[in-house]
């Protein structure tokens, strides 16, 4: 196919870019970007279970508990029974996730936030649905 070289290309550049930043983003805190990314969506949240939590970044419940474990361990994350379903569990952010959250670098790398942010707004549009449309194509990613 004559799209495929070229495809595979740009997603092995992504790829490369974003294991680049993810080292940057270890240095800060010793945070993954998978793990930054829970403790944003919990920021942006008063409380979440884990598997709304798991739909919203894309992960699998088994990948998931691994993390929140890890993040619970360092004590950026608290999990909370609720009071009338005992089966169900709350996790929120601890004051230290609030912190961290808060002095976190992007997950996206500066430079590509800046190119990013001078495309007009119709091809920020259009990359990002394209990405999102390839995300899909892609099929169950992890």
């Amino acid at each position: 196919m004559a799209f495929e070289l070229p495809l595979f290309q740009s997603l092995r550049r992504l790829q490369q870019a974003g294991e680049v930043h993810a080292k940057r983003l270890a240095r800060f805190g010793g945070l993954t970007p998978m793990q930054l990314m829970i403790l944003q969506v919990l920021a942006g949240e008063t409380r979440l279970t884990a598997s709304d939590l798991s739909g919203r970044v894309s992960l699998t419940a088994a990948t998931l508990s691994g993390m929140l474990d890890r993040l619970e361990e360092r004590g950026l994350l608290q999990r909370q029974r609720d009071d009338r379903d005992r089966r169900r569990q709350w996790l929120l952010l601890s004051e230290a996730g609030r912190e961290l959250v808060r002095q976190a670098p992007s997950l996206l790398p500066p430079e590509f936030r800046q190119r990013f942010a001078a495309l007009p707004d119709w091809e920020r549009h259009s990359l990002t649905a394209a990405l999102l449309r390839a995300a899909v194509l892609c099929g169950e990613m992890e």
